[in-house]
């Protein structure tokens, strides 16, 4: 089987775990979904920094996934200073077929979509400022960006399409 790897990044409360979780049930059996959340915060329990243990985790589920499902989904915030290195192997390791997907967003988009979500009230304002990275690409061929003015609805049917080619 080949697999597809597809990556999902920005910033928190974007809306990159709604659509990988839509991606999921769209692509149904067998579709592997990495989070960095459930990764870090739920199976290991360690703080987001630089060369915590959820990077090897998240590469080595993600590889696991190669040839055994169509597609693997690898999402969260995921800073290229922290996990650049690590997607970028994962990338090469997909041998060219992967996609990846960066939500570009104002900080002012992120705020309003935060506010708008029923988890508004975990963290506030303060806390999206102190975790905000502007543009953190991860400069990698083909790189697609996600941007204001797309909805959900065009995000995701956006994303289906440029797997589908």
């Amino acid at each position: 089987m080949e697999s597809k790897l597809v990556i999902i990044r920005g910033n928190s409360r974007s809306g990159k775990t709604t659509i990988a979780k839509r991606l999921q049930i769209y692509f149904g059996y067998g579709t592997l979904l990495v989070s960095q959340d459930v990764v870090r915060r739920e199976m290991l329990n360690v703080h987001d920094r630089d060369g915590n243990l959820s990077i090897d985790l998240i590469r080595q589920i993600a590889e696991y996934g190669k040839g055994k499902c169509e597609y693997v989904i690898v999402e969260g915030i995921l800073y290229k200073a922290w996990y650049g290195e690590m997607l970028t192997n994962l990338i090469r390791f997909f041998e060219g077929n992967a996609h990846v997907f960066y939500y570009d967003l104002t900080f002012e988009e992120t705020l309003k979509r935060h506010n708008s979500s029923p988890k508004k009230t975990e963290f506030g304002e303060d806390s999206l400022r102190k975790w905000w990275r502007e543009k953190d690409y991860l400069g990698v061929p083909g790189e697609t960006f996600l941007t204001n003015d797309m909805s959900e609805d065009d995000i995701f049917t956006f994303i289906i399409k440029q797997l589908q080619k």
